[in-house]
Parts: structure tokens; sequence; C-alpha cells
């Protein structure tokens, strides 16, 4: 166990490096606002539309669709309790024009400690996966748990938040995930008061329990960029981008790649 351990967290910093070193701006996942001076309850709401058609010729793969938000319930200074939902629509057109192929929930909660600039979290994750009018006898999920490390740097007008997990998958249903491990960089450049660049990069990596399926770790990744319009009370993006997607369907343990580009609204 110390070996996958060692072998996780080094795959993740390599993924950090690489990530930072080929992809110029993106925006960040998850604001980290300064500490207040005293205790304050629900400190922070955001709220994400995200929409994006895909480059696929499969015709399960067409539209992928998100909303979700994600919350501070309590910032009690030196750290703070935050919780996060998603939700996941994957349309495609094999049945009808809009063909609401899967239905995923991602829930999470998190509690941090921030030492200066880092910000060092537990977490605890739920994904749980669905099939829309389509048979599917068993339940697909997992929950893991483990650290969260996120950082911010600024100069000028420029923003760079990073961002590593690497969490213990502690139940699981078809899945076949041991370790997740995640690496994340986000850069932007604020253009004018009204409109800023970013770009985004992600790698995943997934350590495997071999004796459920029989295959190796799974790597995924994303890079995106665009440009973000902001508003009085939100922010608009227009974006595109590539990805891999580890499973990107629940059953077949298949990845997937795809360029993508969509638009997504945001709160402040």
């Amino acid at each position: 166990m110390p070996d996958r351990i060692g072998k996780i967290a080094g795959r993740v910093a390599l993924a950090a490096c690489l990530i930072f070193a080929l992809v110029p701006v993106a925006v960040a996942q998850q604001p980290l606002p300064d500490p207040p001076l005293a205790p304050e309850f629900m400190s922070r709401f955001d709220f994400h539309l995200t929409a994006a058609g895909l480059s696929h010729e499969d015709q399960r793969f067409s539209i992928d669709t998100h909303w979700g938000g994600d919350f501070d319930l309590v910032d009690y200074v030196v750290g703070r309790a935050t919780f996060l939902v998603d939700y996941q629509a994957l349309l495609g057109h094999e049945f009808r024009p809009f063909d609401p192929y899967q239905s995923n929930y991602l829930l999470e909660a998190a509690g941090s400690v921030r030492l200066g600039k880092t910000e060092i979290y537990a977490v605890l994750n739920h994904v749980s996966r669905h099939l829309g009018d389509r048979f599917k006898r068993n339940p697909v999920a997992e929950n893991s748990l483990g650290p969260r490390v996120m950082r911010r740097f600024a100069t000028g007008r420029t923003t760079i938040d990073l961002r590593g997990d690497a969490r213990k998958v502690i139940a699981r249903s078809f899945m076949d995930y041991d370790w997740i491990g995640v690496a994340e960089v986000s850069v932007r450049r604020s253009l004018n008061g009204r409109a800023s660049v970013y770009g985004r990069g992600v790698a995943e990596t997934y350590l495997i329990d071999k004796t459920i399926a029989g295959r190796d770790r799974q790597d995924g990744g994303r890079v995106e960029a665009g440009v973000r319009l902001h508003g009085a009370r939100g922010g608009f993006d227009l974006f595109a981008g590539y990805e891999r997607v580890v499973d990107a369907d629940p059953l077949d343990r298949t990845a997937r790649r795809w360029a993508f580009a969509g638009f997504r609204l945001v709160g402040h």
C-alpha cells in the first residue's frame, strides 16, 4: 500500500508540472477567497450551467451539459466547510435529436485548513452514474476519500490556481477504481473590467483493482481555453478544448476522445 500511495503522488505531481508547462491560460474551478476577520455562515455561493457540443462519431455522445453549484457553509477563518453538487446530462442522437443518454451525479463534502496562500482539504467525494431510456441492472457508483491541496498565485492582472487530489476509493459498485489522482492548473488574465481570457488543464489517473476486470491504470485529461464576459452578478464563458474521458460509457470500460466547444454561465 505505501508503494501505491507513492506512485499516485508522483504521477499527480508530474501531471501538474506537465500541464503547467503546456497550458498558458485558465479559470479556477473553486475560488480561493481571503479569510474573513471572524467566522461567517454561508460566506460564498457559486453556480454553473454548462453546455458543450462534442465532436465524436458515436451517436450516444453529442452534447455534454452540467448544472450545479458549490458553497461554503461556514468559513471559520482558519479554513472552511465546502459542499459541491453537480448533475451531468450527456445527450446523444441515437433514438431522437436530443436523446438523454446518461445522468451522472457528483456530491462532495470537504473541510479545509489555510496555511498562508495554501489550502489543505479533507474531501469525501461521491459519484453515481445512470443510463437514460436504457436498461441497466447494476448500480455504478463510488465513494472516495482523501486530501486536496489548493494554491493561488497572482501577479498583475494574471492569477494562477493549482489543485491536486489523491483519493482512496472506500466504496464502489461495478467500478474497479482503487485510487484517484487529479492535478489541475487554471490561469486567468484580465483584459479589462468586462472581459478576461483563461485556460485550464486537468490530468486524471486511476489506479485499478485488477481482480475486478483485469485492466491496468487508466489516464484521462482535459484542456480548455476561452474568454469570460463579466456582468454585474455573473459571468458568461465561451470556450473550446479537447479531452480524453476514462469510462465515458458507465458499462463498457472504454476511454473516448473528443474535441468540444460550448458556453458556461457562472455566478459571482
